[in-house]
């Protein structure tokens, strides 16, 4: 039986953890047309919900200006329940959605599709017009939620409902920029943040396509990274980061630059890069103000290249990666939802290796 209320963290305006409000008192959404609701088993932390709750994301003529994932035209109203990589089982269908659908262990795709196909109507391969579960809509750190009934996918799998809550984001985020970058096999490539969640995303799905990935990351990770699929791991603050890399692959090309972290490094990234290799960014946690040399990139004839999220090929092509056991949950610390403060706190420390995951707490004893 589907209760009347619900537990939930609520992010109440732009802010610190403080704006972070844990509660038990909130109404169960009822799923519209064509939509299903889930009861929450597990749900992924992400960077983008601390910046969303920060409001770091900037304007393009003030990057140190309160913004939302969106900047201008922002979707997010608080409050607004936060949380995008959802795991769960349907509990109800709205109308227009199959009832044999309850019951079903999901996966849930945490796009928004807004639009910008010929007619003006939803296409799922627009990735400029994307938002998110978690900004445009309430999303999985509740015990609750409602979303598209195809955006809600059965999937064929052993692994946990917490393992599969390590997918979505990192690795959807990670296959897109591949795809941008139309990444070859054979093809060596250098993954700065890789013990992170879409760095050890990007490690295994280079793997997928039988290209060759170098993690950046600190040493004390470098076992993990090799088990997951990095070629060799090097130390991300050498003192001298072009010949620690140059010395990893004996001399051979890096032919593409995956970047998650930004800063003072980005320009030395380009220095590594082969003529016309490629550089791609989805972050920029060191720093998203960077210096670069435009010499570097037009008498390398470089690419340089930006992404963010996904969209549904990429969706439906993870799924496929996970049902053919090609990938490897990395789950760095699981939480009670009414500790995501803490699990904020430790996502930011970056003491961990792969991705941190929220388990309501009635579901706590399950996990």
């Amino acid at each position: 039986m589907i209760p009347d209320s619900m537990c939930g963290m609520i992010l109440t305006g732009h802010g610190g953890p403080d704006k972070l409000v844990y509660r038990c008192d909130l109404d169960v959404p009822a799923p519209g047309e064509h939509e299903v609701l889930i009861e929450v088993t597990a749900c992924g932390v992400n960077n983008t919900d601390i910046w969303t709750r920060e409001g770091a994301y900037g304007t393009e003529d003030d990057p140190d200006a309160v913004s939302s994932y969106q900047r201008g035209d922002s979707t997010l109203i608080f409050p607004r329940i936060q949380g995008a990589d959802i795991v769960g089982n349907v509990a109800a269908v709205g109308s227009g959605v199959p009832i044999a659908r309850i019951g079903e262990r999901v996966m849930v795709d945490f796009n928004i599709y807004n639009g910008g196909g010929d007619d003006g109507g939803r296409t799922d391969m627009d990735c400029a017009n994307l938002d998110c579960i978690g900004n445009g809509r309430d999303g999985g750190f509740a015990e609750f939620t409602t979303v598209p009934a195809d955006q809600a996918r059965l999937i064929d799998t052993d692994k946990t409902d917490i393992e599969l809550a390590t997918f979505c984001c990192a690795y959807i985020t990670g296959e897109h920029m591949l795809e941008r970058i139309a990444l070859g096999s054979g093809e060596r490539v250098l993954i700065t943040g890789a013990s992170g969640g879409v760095g050890s995303a990007v490690i295994q799905l280079c793997r997928a396509r039988g290209a060759i990935p170098y993690a950046l990351s600190s040493l004390d990770k470098q076992r993990a990274l090799l088990d997951v699929g990095a070629e060799a791991v090097i130390a991300k603050d050498a003192d001298d980061l072009v010949g620690a890399v140059e010395r990893a692959l004996a001399g051979q090309p890096v032919d593409v630059v995956v970047d998650v972290v930004g800063g003072p490094q980005f320009n030395d990234l380009l220095r590594i890069l082969r003529p016309e290799g490629r550089y791609i960014t989805c972050g920029a946690i060191a720093g998203p103000v960077v210096e670069l040399d435009l010499r570097t990139v037009y008498l390398k004839h470089l690419r340089l290249d930006g992404s963010s999220q996904g969209n549904r090929v990429d969706f439906d092509r993870l799924v496929e990666y996970i049902e053919a056991g090609k990938l490897k949950a990395m789950v760095g610390g699981v939480y009670k939802l009414s500790d995501l403060h803490r699990a904020q706190a430790d996502f930011k420390a970056k003491t961990f290796i792969g991705k941190l995951v929220i388990v309501p707490d009635a579901k706590w004893s399950e996990a």
